[in-house]
């Protein structure tokens, strides 16, 4: 058996298949560098990112200071609350160079609270505005107007923690703060600061992702329709709240990363970006690409450098003002290609460099990477992208987009084609191939299930596996086949998952326990219920139901990748048996067992081992965990000599997973 690798990306270029598209690499890096050179530099880059401070309404001293980008418009006007909602000379806007208009008001004029929107006039028409760069956005009521609000609190959060130090294995939990309680209703950023923060923290997650964090205008969306990319959203709380939640965390010693929306935006035009201006192309690409075929959303022309701006200090802006500790870009496959990636299945390299290729957003998100980085050193930024294109999560400087790591996207769709599939067709070498396929030169995050697979149509993983049994058969005593099934898979499959992942792993809230059904928000075809927009918490701590043996699990395996460190090596395969349906894989001092037959327990199996004394640390059929406890707890093994190499000799039961480690 091999010894151990270390688990360092190399460097980007090194795939031999890259080596026919060399020419289109280096244009895409001076693309990169010209784009750098445009913004003025890195200078420039930092002074782009800092528009949120100029732009916007900010109060300095004896006034407030009004502007905005509004290039077509031939007038601008702020009005709201404060005067009545009427349009007065002395809050007329005055148009500046590059299409900025600014006012200046005595501070006296607006006070914290009030609500307000502009008034554009352009030529042929007009029409109210939602300030591009509003930093607090309110609805009245549940499907009422939007307006922005004057957000000048008396005192500002006193941070209390610094954000703790970026973890060599990346352990993530995926969470939405408003479904994220068990009633039936929106949860809030305090609600989830005190109830489900500690949750996190003891399952042994070290980072938190958080999803719907920029104001969207449509709550079914799931946050990815954002209208105001400043404003933290309203729904759950304030901004003052939203730091809570933060410093929080931090406190806890959890990192809290926030999906950011780069790759579209609403459609909306009061509480949005679309036609601000009166033109379609104010930021985003003119005709049809313009709009997103799938999405119904307007798509970013990241051609244009005052939507460079725009994007760039929307990174800044969460860093500086709420101290996340970076961003999952959403939606990059579609940002990457015209086409937006539908339809394709990227079998090709050519697909990743032909004019299909969009390089002025891979620009973009090399330039926020370097951005972002530059101002927190310890960031991390995660690419969520299906195509596979080379060189997201590789250096800028080697001609990457410079993301911290990749989503194993493969990975999950794997595991789901498998649970279609009787037991006895799964294949063993290709699971090991899904589970381990990935670019030596990037970092990845592998994942079971996101929140995608639960979406509306979908189903989470214990629920598929387990059907209509999962609503009768759960209970304690059970001995439902379908419920046994069900529960063995749900754990083989995210330890091996984590286990043989390449840098980190995801799991979406709830998950871990094997939440039932599906996720879906209000909305006319559901008669607008949250029953699906909420977390059953309560099934988890139930001593009477079987979903607290997979928190327990879940608990269990990280704890254990945690000690041993074992994404710093790469995996190692040391048996995939088709006919006995067999896995075995070594990772650093650890030895992983896997047997996926539905029906065959292994008495005696013969598995070769590097020589020494074996310790079990983890079982997945473990008592603790709901299983028949097959195996003798705290079991030694010693390997015997087989030949030139050793071996040692398990019992391995059916649909079980058994972690020892070298000692």
């Amino acid at each position: 058996m091999t010894r151990s690798r270390p688990n360092l990306p190399l460097p980007f270029g090194t795939d031999p298949y890259l080596l026919p598209y060399r020419p289109a690499l280096s244009a895409r890096r001076e693309l990169v560098e010209q784009t750098r050179q445009r913004l003025g530099g890195r200078a420039g880059l930092d002074q782009a990112a800092l528009a949120y401070r100029l732009l916007g309404l900010h109060r300095h001293g004896g006034e407030w200071v009004f502007r905005e980008w509004a290039p077509n418009a031939s007038s601008v006007c702020l009005f709201g609350d404060f005067n009545d909602w009427r349009e007065e000379e002395r809050f007329q806007l005055r148009r500046l160079d590059n299409g900025i208009w600014e006012g200046r008001f005595p501070a006296d004029w607006l006070q914290h609270g009030q609500r307000y929107r502009l008034r554009l006039r352009w030529p042929g028409g007009g029409g109210d505005r939602i300030p591009a760069f509003a930093n607090r956005v309110v609805q009245t009521g549940e499907n009422g107007p939007f307006d922005a609000q004057v957000w000048d609190p008396p005192a500002a959060h006193a941070w209390r923690h610094e954000s703790p130090p970026a973890p060599r294995t990346l352990l993530v939990y995926e969470a939405h703060v408003g479904m994220a309680q068990e009633e039936a209703r929106v949860g809030t950023y305090a609600e989830f600061r005190t109830a489900i923060l500690p949750r996190i923290a003891a399952a042994g997650y070290n980072t938190v992702q958080l999803m719907a964090v920029a104001e969207h205008p449509y709550y079914g969306s799931f946050g990815y329709h954002v209208g105001n990319f400043f404003a933290v959203s309203s729904r759950f709380g304030t901004p003052e709240e939203f730091r809570e939640l933060v410093d929080a965390a931090h406190g806890l010693g959890l990192r809290v990363v926030i999906d950011l929306v780069h790759s579209h935006a609403c459609r909306n035009e009061i509480e949005g970006l679309s036609r601000f201006d009166g033109t379609y192309t104010q930021y985003f690409h003119a005709g049809p690409r313009g709009n997103h075929p799938a999405w119904d959303s307007r798509c970013f022309d990241y051609a244009k450098t005052e939507v460079l701006r725009f994007l760039l200090a929307n990174c800044r802006y969460w860093l500086d003002e709420f101290r996340v500790d970076g961003f999952r870009f959403d939606g990059v496959t579609s940002m990457l290609y015209h086409d937006h990636g539908l339809g394709r299945s990227f079998g090709d390299y050519a697909e990743y460099f032909g004019d299909n290729a969009d390089p002025e957003a891979f620009a973009y998100l090399a330039l926020a990477n370097e951005l972002i980085h530059r101002l927190r050193p310890d960031a991390t930024t995660i690419a969520e992208d299906v195509s596979g294109m080379p060189g997201l999560a590789a250096p800028v400087a080697q001609g990457g987009a410079g993301f911290d790591a990749r989503l194993a996207m493969g990975v999950t769709d794997h595991w789901f084609r498998l649970f279609d599939q009787p037991d006895e067709a799964w294949h063993m070498g290709g699971l090991w191939h899904e589970l381990t396929n990935r670019r030596a030169d990037e970092r990845s995050l592998s994942y079971v299930e996101c929140h995608d697979q639960a979406l509306v149509g979908g189903q989470t993983c214990l629920f598929r596996l387990a059907g209509g049994r999962i609503y009768d058969a759960m209970h304690v005593g059970s001995h439902s086949v379908e419920i046994e099934r069900a529960l063995a898979i749900h754990k083989l499959a995210r330890l091996l998952t984590l286990a043989t992942a390449g840098h980190g792993y995801l799991n979406f809230m709830g998950n871990e326990f094997g939440h039932p059904e599906w996720v879906d928000f209000p909305r006319e075809g559901n008669n607008w219920s949250y029953h699906h927009a909420r977390r059953q918490w309560s099934l988890r701590e139930r001593s009477d139901l079987r979903f607290r043996f997979l928190a327990e699990f879940d608990a269990a395996m990280l704890a254990l990748v945690r000690e041993h460190g074992i994404h710093a090596v790469l995996p190692d395969l040391v048996l995939a048996d088709e006919e006995r349906k067999l896995l075995v894989f070594r990772r650093g001092d650890l030895l992983f067992l896997a047997n996926f037959h539905p029906h065959n327990s292994y008495p005696d199996l013969a598995v070769p081992a590097a020589a020494g004394r074996y310790e079990l640390v983890l079982d997945s059929d473990a008592e603790a965990f709901g299983g028949h406890a097959r195996v003798q707890p705290g079991q030694t093994y010693f390997t015997q000599p087989a030949g030139n190499a050793h071996q040692l000799r398990v019992y391995l039961p059916t649909r079980t997973v058994l972690a020892l480690r070298l000692k």
